[in-house]
């Protein structure tokens, strides 16, 4: 049964190889039996300070790399959050049903605002969740595939589309379930493997657009540990497990199947295996997408996408106006 599938990408930094594997890969997985939703969420991306012109180029690489990474526009309907203003208007609605306790509880602003000063934090970083409930409740969304970190805040969508169903006794919004992915949901940097890969760790990172000379060198720097055995153990083997893991899911294979693959190995003919993996599946990558830069469509790609995703949403905005009582032709 077709089913609607959403997900989007925050612009605030450039693309890692993180990025690659729990989110852009799979996205094309869906496009071709389900209704899929995929955007580039640059409202949220003002939630902190950022450069203007940084926050464009990394807008504009994401749509490149959606469509390196397989997505036909014409199957997924890729957006700018900011083209439709749904997202704003519902979000501002939501904001009148999400209480402050729940609000409070949210573990991503709470990490978050301790790294700022409290006089520099700014409102939009308090309600983000709220925001990213209307992203997912505007295009009736059942499926949205979100890393682990974003579980909590799909939970608070789910909250405030019951309550608000069943404070107007009607199935206004569709409760929406995050999928994370079993394998590969979490992948950690190469300099520390108990910290998630970011966009800000030039040793830890391994970025879409990096030279693959230097993404040979981070995996053979790669932090491990004093064994010699290659075998998953992300408690006491880190560095290794963070390995086995980019290694299976870029071959498609389990992790059990990559432990046997490398028995009686020693760690540097391992990482060398993982960074010929990687190395062709970036330099793949990193064709496709140079080829979309260079075909001139992503402007075109957009503005259909903006003019399909309006189309519902301001549906459901409007159906959302008559339930509640704001007046509405």
């Amino acid at each position: 049964m077709e089913q609607v599938v959403l997900s989007g990408i925050k612009p605030t930094g450039q693309l890692q190889l993180g990025n690659y594997i729990g989110a852009l890969r799979n996205f094309a997985k869906y496009q071709d039996d389900n209704q899929v939703f995929v955007f580039i969420a640059d409202l949220h991306a003002l939630t902190l300070p950022i450069d203007p012109q940084v926050l464009y180029n990394n807008t504009r690489d994401i749509v490149a790399f959606y469509l390196a990474c397989g997505l036909d526009p014409n199957k997924a309907t890729i957006f700018l959050q900011s083209d439709v203003p749904a997202h704003s208007e519902l979000g501002t609605i939501l904001g009148n049903y999400a209480y402050m306790g729940e609000m409070n509880r949210m573990t991503q602003f709470k990490e978050k605002a301790s790294k700022l000063n409290d006089k520099s934090i700014g409102l939009g970083l308090y309600t983000y969740p709220v925001l990213m409930a209307a992203d997912i409740l505007l295009y009736n969304a059942k499926t949205v595939p979100v890393g682990e970190d974003q579980k909590q805040h799909v939970e608070l969508c789910r909250n405030l589309a019951e309550r608000f169903n069943h404070r107007y006794k009607q199935d206004v919004f569709t409760i929406p379930t995050p999928v994370i992915n079993k394998t590969g949901a979490r992948i950690m940097s190469l300099s520390d493997p108990t910290k998630k890969m970011s966009k800000s760790d030039p040793k830890g990172d391994i970025l879409l657009k990096d030279d693959l000379k230097a993404v040979r060198k981070k995996i053979m720097s790669a932090v491990t540990d004093l064994e010699c055995e290659v075998r998953y153990d992300k408690e006491n083997k880190p560095g290794i497990s963070n390995l086995l893991t980019i290694y299976s899911c870029l071959k498609d294979i389990t992790i059990e199947e990559a432990e046997k693959e490398f028995i009686g190995c020693n760690y540097g003919t391992f990482k060398k295996a993982v960074a010929d993996v990687v190395c062709a599946t970036l330099e793949e990558l990193q064709a496709k997408y140079n080829q979309v830069i260079e075909s001139g469509i992503i402007d075109e790609v957009l503005q259909k996408g903006a003019e399909k995703a309006s189309k519902i949403a301001n549906e459901t905005v409007k159906r959302v106006k008559k339930v509640i009582g704001l007046y509405t032709k």
